[in-house]
């Protein structure tokens, strides 16, 4: 999206990389209502037609990679009976931040592989026509991986599931002494984060009660503000073993300021672990610059690997030789040249991938090679700065098409603290009826029972063009509720 905002701004030059880009954008965009009234200025368009859609799409030099995802149509997404009103028009799919569509190499790759089976048997294991041997399978993503997160291949691994990485690493980076036995973790955590730290307090010793301590937000509000957060650590630190936050809350979709809030945690000498979940593939991280301790994260959502896809982890390279760390030891986090000896002792391969504990799943991974393979094809800066602009555009035309009836947008207004992610609150009486709705025009949201939706659109398959349609059909649904609107100028 540079060539469409770079004429706004001074000082982004071609030459530029992308990161000084970045940086300029960060500094010089604070209201997205702004940017795009400029925009469409510019293009002398109505912000609010159709047409400047049309021209968004146009001028995103992103738009090819929707090309790479399987769209389903608007009738192959409706449920429960719910008829589509344009079944052979593409769904409005913004739903990535549960589950990211498939890209449509995944289905090229997975083959190859169930032929690799079918003709080679356990021989694909070292000798692979396409030259994924399965034996370093993982080899074919960590790499890949650890671009999109800032970080270095040492520190990355690919394995099992989320949760339970969450509690592998946990047993290793939580150590809990006397006087330093306490979790910090933010309000309303996702189920995972919370059933394994709780599990991990009991397994420990530990009254809950006295050792895990949450950082709220304001009465009546949902996002939790940042200096509460650092007060907390400078609080409590001395007492705290482990900070354990979320990249982007899964409700709110507010983005904490991960940087601060592990330099503050790290100056009181603290573990620093993130799950990123909502964050990876989806923002810009740094975890190795940051010197976060550890990280967990999924791959099914804005990583597009399926469902139930491979989960990934980060352990910051300070840690790569600590081998007295406490770990769930398994055999294919030993060193390559003597796994198949089963007589040998446990020998860690250093860094990240000495805490995997059994061989992944090949058509998992390659899965995830799938869309890691489209990634490559740009970077986590050149997704961001579209994504900020297509969530700014949605937050717009929310904004001035529907003027705030019906709902409640809890997201954070300012475009750097929040992902690609726009929540909104309905009356819970109304809920079922908008969702019906929305999905008889083939929009395809996430419901968070009783009263939210969350909007997810994607930069890399999601369009403008999918975002005016999708206003549009919210405002007659509101419309269809009794609520009435006039377009803000």
């Amino acid at each position: 999206m540079w060539d469409i905002i770079a004429p706004l701004f001074k000082e982004i030059h071609e030459d530029l990389t992308d990161e000084l880009k970045y940086l300029k954008l960060k500094h010089e965009i604070k209201d997205c209502r702004e940017l795009i009234e400029r925009l469409a200025a510019r293009a002398k368009l109505d912000p609010l037609s159709e047409e400047f859609s049309q021209h968004l799409d146009k001028n995103d030099k992103l738009s090819h990679l929707r090309e790479e995802f399987s769209i389903p149509k608007s009738s192959e997404v409706t449920l429960n009976g719910v008829v589509s009103l344009n079944p052979n028009e593409p769904s409005m799919y913004f739903c990535g931040n549960s589950l990211g569509l498939m890209p449509k190499r995944a289905r090229i790759l997975v083959n190859q592989e169930l032929d690799v089976w079918a003709k080679s048997g356990v021989n694909g294991h070292f000798t692979h026509p396409h030259n994924r041997p399965w034996v370093s399978i993982d080899d074919t993503v960590v790499e890949k991986m650890a671009d999109v997160v800032g970080a270095k291949p040492i520190e990355i691994a690919i394995m099992n599931t989320l949760t339970s990485n969450l509690h592998l690493i946990m047993a290793s980076f939580y150590t809990p002494k006397k006087h330093r036995n306490k979790i910090l973790i933010e309000a309303k955590a996702f189920p995972s984060d919370q059933y394994a730290v709780e599990s991990q307090i009991k397994f420990h010793g530990y009254d809950p009660a006295t050792t895990l301590i949450t950082v709220n937000p304001p009465p009546g509000e949902y996002i939790i503000n940042l200096n509460d957060i650092l007060n907390i650590i400078e609080k409590e630190g001395s007492s705290i073993a482990l900070v354990l936050f979320s990249g982007i809350h899964y409700y709110s979709g507010q983005f904490f300021k991960l940087k601060k809030i592990a330099a503050a945690a790290k100056k009181k000498g603290c573990i620093v672990g993130f799950d990123l979940s909502h964050a990876v593939g989806n923002v810009v991280l740094k975890l190795h610059k940051w010197n976060v301790d550890f990280a967990v994260w999924c791959s099914y959502k804005y990583l597009n690997s399926g469902p139930g896809g491979i989960a990934g982890i980060f352990i910051h390279e300070k840690h790569a030789h600590d081998f007295n760390r406490p770990r769930f030891a398994g055999w294919w986090g030993s060193d390559r040249r003597s796994r198949f000896q089963m007589d040998k002792p446990f020998n860690p391969i250093p860094g990240a991938g000495g805490f995997q504990v059994s061989n992944p799943s090949v058509l998992d991974t390659v899965s995830l090679l799938a869309s890691l393979d489209v990634f490559a094809q740009t970077s986590m800066v050149q997704l961001r700065a579209k994504s900020i602009l297509l969530t700014g555009y949605l937050e717009y035309l929310l904004d001035k098409q529907l003027n705030g009836l019906g709902y409640k947008n809890i997201t954070p207004r300012d475009p750097h603290q929040r992902g690609c992610q726009i929540s909104l609150v309905i009356d819970e009486n109304k809920l079922e009826k908008v969702i019906n709705g929305l999905n008889s025009y083939g929009a395809v949201v996430d419901e968070r029972t009783p009263d939210c939706i969350r909007i997810a659109p994607n930069p890399m398959y999601n369009s403008f063009s999918d975002v005016f349609r999708f206003v549009k059909a919210l405002k007659i649904i509101m419309g269809n509720l009794g609520f009435k609107f006039e377009a803000k100028k």
